[in-house]
């Protein structure tokens, strides 16, 4: 049996929750967004050269870092259920590899594919692989076993027969591929990543802090003009080179859970004020070392930057300091709401937008709030946010998610 890695509070804690739940309302919200014109530029994804980043730009590493957030609690959980080495990372890998699976079909059904050579339109293979994601990761049980393996298999079979069906390239020859991973997808690497670095580190916080700096020294060594030139001729050195996002994200998961640590691993000794001067020494730290590298990497989220990666962390740092003083020492909860059910249920919520845009496609009609500019379009985003939430809220009552 193993033991815990850390002693950490068992409650769960309500300000990591607020955190997810306010995370994914601003992902809908920013999703929206990208087609609303007339609105600040600071209300849209910054170009990959533009050496900046916009509100929208910190969503993503606020889900990683929400991520390591939650790594210490979710393996000393199951390290307390009684959990081997072995079930602990099978559980582990298997949760990263349902994210990525789950991001390579998103990926594969918003661009590359020949509609001409499919045998189905694309909005009913995007619905079909969502109803095959519940199939395997939806919660529902019935009380027969031999019925949940059943509707477990057909899962799995549907996406083996659209991942066939699927017809990709110029000319409808090429089958799925990681175009790039998909959101989900990145998140399920980095999740992976991260989760052995903390075990190999056995959670020290020293060590987690040195493995964030030899991710972004990977990161640093595979943008070199030497390996580059190494790796003009060599295809394992080219395939090693697109570790570069996956390390890059790798370091805002670790940066969350150091964050965890510092404010929730169990010292008697150490006072809240300590905690939150660490905290804040740690945001000065990745400041101060993203503006020592933005001369030479520009704050990039499409490239994934060291700088974009650090500057994000930090914000994200400044932002749960607020929510944990709020929430978990001063008690002010009520609000909490609004987000609630995004935080409850949040693959849910990130997946049901896209859901009713193959639903509309399939329709062949088209999102009225597309048509919306300005002020109106920023306020339909935020009313169809709003709506996305009040939907994931009804989900919840009837016990319906995906959880891995």
């Amino acid at each position: 049996m193993l033991n815990p890695i850390n002693t950490l509070q068992n409650q769960r804690v309500i300000s990591i929750d607020a955190f997810r739940g306010i995370t994914f309302l601003i992902m809908i919200i920013v999703n929206e967004l990208a087609s609303v014109n007339g609105i600040s530029i600071w209300l849209k994804h910054m170009p990959a050269d533009a050496d900046a980043m916009s509100f929208p730009d910190i969503v993503f590493p606020a889900f990683l870092f929400i991520v390591g957030m939650s790594i210490p609690f979710g393996i000393n959980y199951r390290i307390a259920k009684g959990a081997s080495r072995f079930s602990l990372n099978s559980h582990i890998a298997t949760r990263a590899a349902a994210l990525i699976i789950m991001g390579l079909f998103m990926v594969n059904a918003e661009a590359g594919y020949h509609q001409a050579s499919m045998p189905i339109s694309i909005p009913m293979w995007s619905l079909l692989s969502y109803l095959g994601f519940m199939l395997i990761w939806g919660v529902y049980q019935f009380k027969q076993a031999i019925l949940n393996h059943i509707l477990f298999v057909s899962g799995i079979v549907i996406l083996i027969v659209l991942a066939l069906l699927y017809r990709g390239g110029t000319d409808g020859t090429q089958m799925m591929s990681p175009q790039w991973w998909g959101i989900l997808g990145l998140i399920g690497w980095a999740y992976l990543i991260s989760c052995v670095i903390y075990q190999i580190c056995r959670g020290h916080q020293g060590l987690l802090t040195l493995s964030i700096a030899l991710c972004t020294m990977l990161y640093l060594l595979l943008h070199s003009k030497a390996f580059s030139n190494l790796a003009a001729d060599n295809d394992l050195l080219k395939l090693l080179a697109a570790l570069d996002a996956h390390a890059a994200h790798s370091s805002i998961v670790l940066a969350g859970i150091v964050c965890s640590l510092i404010f929730f691993a169990e010292d008697a000794s150490l006072k809240q004020a300590m905690r939150f001067i660490r905290a804040f020494g740690l945001m000065f730290v990745l400041v101060l070392v993203a503006s020592a590298l933005r001369p030479e990497f520009k704050i990039s989220k499409i490239y994934a930057t060291p700088s974009w990666c650090f500057y994000s962390a930090g914000i994200c740092i400044a932002v749960f300091s607020f929510l944990y003083w709020l929430m978990d020492l001063r008690k002010i909860q009520s609000w909490m709401l609004l987000v609630k059910p995004a935080a409850i249920n949040p693959i849910i919520c990130y997946l049901l937008p896209f859901i009713i845009e193959a639903i509309l496609g399939l329709l062949h009609w088209h999102s009225p709030l597309r048509s919306l500019q300005g002020n109106l379009g920023v306020f339909a985003a935020m009313l169809y946010a709003s709506m996305i939430i009040f939907l994931v809220h009804g989900l919840n009552q009837i016990n319906f998610r995906i959880k891995f």
